[in-house]
């Protein structure tokens, strides 16, 4: 078996998501006769040297990036290395603000945004600030930290009492201000993308959160897809260059899509076992196919 690929992974994040991706991908790709190896990012394989790239002892074809990390993807693909995603493509979707910045002026319907201020130091939010997020914004309303995943930096702001709390705990934070789509409370259609096209889809529900993310107690459900959000998954896609992608899309009141987020390292464990469809198969298929037959 001489055609070698790496997995990627970060340094201090190890879950039984990850596990489950490695061990799928390394089933998957022993159909083609790849053999994969995983390290994770702090290993050092690429530094700079004298104003030029180094990689150390690298004998792979290609890198399966399951981390955040852009600086060493950056390194990765100015040595020559194809990295899967592309790291222009990890970093916009890294950042919740500059994904939605990127995927403006395109006729992908997403909530009213507002930027939080940048700032350095811990104090009080400006009332200047706050009465502009209220005149722009009802309550309830949406507190997004920019950098974040499954959830967990999503805050449900119910009045103002709550956006001077939040707002000062994260304020030194890059994050966002949202408009709260009330008709996907708790709902929302998960879409995994893959070379443009989308291959699975679930409905994911939570009884007791806002969010519906399977890590914060949500259900997921095998469903038929609606055409309109097909077309916005892989729309997103095509417009941030993603080999891979996990679309997260809102329930507007007259179900119509609503860009929610996107994730170039969505995890696929409930995806597949809700739906039964081999995404890492096809995930595997397309970066062989990219790798070894595409002249």
């Amino acid at each position: 078996m001489n055609n070698k690929g790496l997995i990627l992974i970060n340094s201090y994040y190890h879950g039984e998501d990850i596990d489950y991706q490695i061990k799928r991908l390394k089933e998957e790709f022993t159909k083609y006769s790849i053999s994969l190896d995983v390290k994770t990012c702090n290993m050092m394989i690429t530094y700079l040297d004298e104003g030029k790239i180094v990689l150390e002892k690298f004998t792979y074809d290609f890198v399966l990036y399951l981390d955040k990390d852009k600086y060493l993807a950056r390194m990765l693909e100015k040595a020559g290395i194809r990295v899967f995603n592309k790291a222009s493509s990890m970093a916009i979707c890294d950042e919740k603000m500059l994904s939605y910045i990127s995927l403006s002026e395109a006729g992908i319907k997403m909530p009213k945004t507002l930027p939080g201020a940048l700032c350095y130091q811990r104090t009080s939010i400006k009332k200047e600030i706050i009465t502009e997020i209220e005149k722009k914004l009802t309550y309830p309303l949406i507190i997004k930290e920019s950098y974040g995943s499954m959830g967990k930096q999503v805050y449900l702001i119910n009045n103002r009492e709550e956006l001077l709390e939040i707002g000062a705990r994260i304020m030194t934070k890059p994050h966002l201000f949202q408009e709260y789509i009330r008709s996907s409370h708790g709902k929302d259609f998960r879409v995994i993308v893959i070379n443009k096209r989308v291959v699975a889809s679930m409905l994911r529900k939570s009884k007791t959160d806002f969010r519906s993310n399977l890590s914060e107690g949500g259900f997921a459900y095998k469903t038929e897809l609606p055409q309109a959000y097909q077309e916005m998954a892989i729309k997103t896609a095509e417009i941030l260059d993603l080999d891979y992608c996990g679309v997260d899309i809102l329930i507007g009141e007259d179900q119509e899509p609503i860009f929610c987020e996107i994730n170039a390292n969505a995890f696929f464990t409930g995806i597949e076992k809700t739906t039964g469809i081999n995404v890492a198969g096809l995930y595997c298929d397309h970066i062989y196919q990219t790798v070894y037959l595409t002249k």
